[in-house]
């Protein structure tokens, strides 16, 4: 796992990347804020390709349990991937939906990622 810090408008961000997948299960993305938590990050980038594909799945509930975990600690998440190939009507709108609110953004670059996580 690598962390790339950016510093926009006095916010800390990281940039998480990893050759593999670096969020299996709920307790992985717990592990990261955790991490996180002790370098004062409040805003966090991860790829897609970074999280199991199990998230995607609605039905598996991994992503709601991440999520909550992220909204718990009141650290904002951007996922950067490719969210056109997802065909789930639900998934969309799941994707949609998120990307209305401040909390969770699913985005197509890092520069959109860092847009939306560096707003108050």
């Amino acid at each position: 796992m690598n962390i790339s810090l950016h510093k926009l408008q006095d916010i800390n961000i990281a940039e998480i990347t990893a050759d593999g997948i670096l969020v299996q299960e709920v307790q992985d993305g717990l592990d990261l804020l955790g991490n996180l938590y002790y370098q004062d990050v409040e805003r966090v980038v991860l790829y897609e390709q970074n999280i199991t594909p199990a998230f995607f799945d609605l039905k598996s509930g991994i992503a709601g349990e991440i999520l909550q975990k992220f909204t718990n600690y009141r650290v904002k998440l951007a996922i950067v991937g490719a969210w056109a190939k997802y065909e789930s009507k639900n998934l969309q709108d799941f994707f949609y939906e998120s990307n209305k609110g401040r909390q969770v953004n699913f985005v197509g670059t890092l520069e959109q990622a860092l847009d939306a996580l560096s707003s108050k």
